[in-house]
């Protein structure tokens, strides 16, 4: 982390670890350990997403989930997510989709932010 690192910091972080999923802001109330307030969850999430260390999407539902991220923390552009998040109807569970997806775009356009989602079934609720 390139921040000073806090309980709360350490306690969410390592809720995004455990799970290796996508978690909302709801989910990572429910396994953090420490006592946390929800705007510091929210402020830490951002802080975060800042640094490369999650980026998050936007569900189906109107939740934003947050995720571990790859190496973005060492691109100097930042965040470079061009894969499909799948929400499973039946668990809940919040994955990101290996496949990176390329869009062409016109000429004269540029690619900030990609948020695809995809809701369904996963392998073990079928």
């Amino acid at each position: 982390m390139k921040r000073r690192q806090t309980e709360s910091k350490m306690g969410i972080l390592n809720a995004l670890k455990k799970a290796n999923s996508a978690l909302s802001h709801d989910m990572l109330e429910t396994l953090i350990d420490t006592p946390i307030d929800r705007a510091t969850i929210y402020r830490v999430l951002n802080s975060f997403c800042e640094d490369g260390l999650v980026h998050k999407t936007l569900g189906d539902d109107g939740k934003q989930y947050f995720a571990l991220c790859g190496h973005c923390a060492e691109n100097e552009h930042g965040h470079n997510h061009t894969h499909f998040h799948f929400r499973c109807l039946n668990c809940g569970k919040v994955e990101c989709l290996k496949s990176d997806v390329h869009i062409p775009l016109p000429t004269g356009y540029t690619f900030e932010n990609f948020n695809g989602f995809i809701t369904g079934r996963c392998s073990i609720c079928i």
